[in-house]
């Protein structure tokens, strides 16, 4: 299974660099559109694009197979078990955590913290 999973990765990594591979190679629809103004040509600013050409279609094959993949990636580990027993990932930062971490203004790093007041002025400071 883990064999399936590490080609189901490399396959999504290729697709992806040739989806970034095509997109910089194709010609935008917006590119001549200064030209397009100015030469009398403008149907083809606004009209219909035209059939698709070679790099377009290789470009949406790739990025087919890349969102397939990503499916494949996701259902492949929604199968595997957590080592420390824990259901999210919510519960495994719990666990990680200290449990004697500081709380409060003690928390921040960098923060300068009061020294708490002796005992007998918090008692008169409570009395008053």
């Amino acid at each position: 299974m883990q064999f399936f999973a590490n080609l189901v990765l490399i396959v999504q990594l290729l697709s992806a660099l040739a989806i970034i591979g095509l997109v910089l190679v194709q010609h935008g629809k917006g590119a001549d559109m200064g030209a397009s103004f100015g030469s009398g040509a403008s149907g083809s600013l606004f009209g219909a694009t035209g059939s698709a050409n070679f790099l377009s279609r290789s470009t949406a094959v790739a990025a087919t197979l890349f969102f397939g993949c990503t499916l494949g990636l996701a259902f492949l580990s929604n199968g595997r078990t957590s080592t420390s027993g824990a259901d999210s990932v919510l519960d495994r930062a719990a666990v990680v955590a200290p449990a004697s971490a500081a709380s409060g203004a003690a928390a921040i790093p960098g923060a300068v913290v009061a020294p708490a007041a002796p005992a007998s002025v918090a008692a008169s400071g409570a009395a008053n």
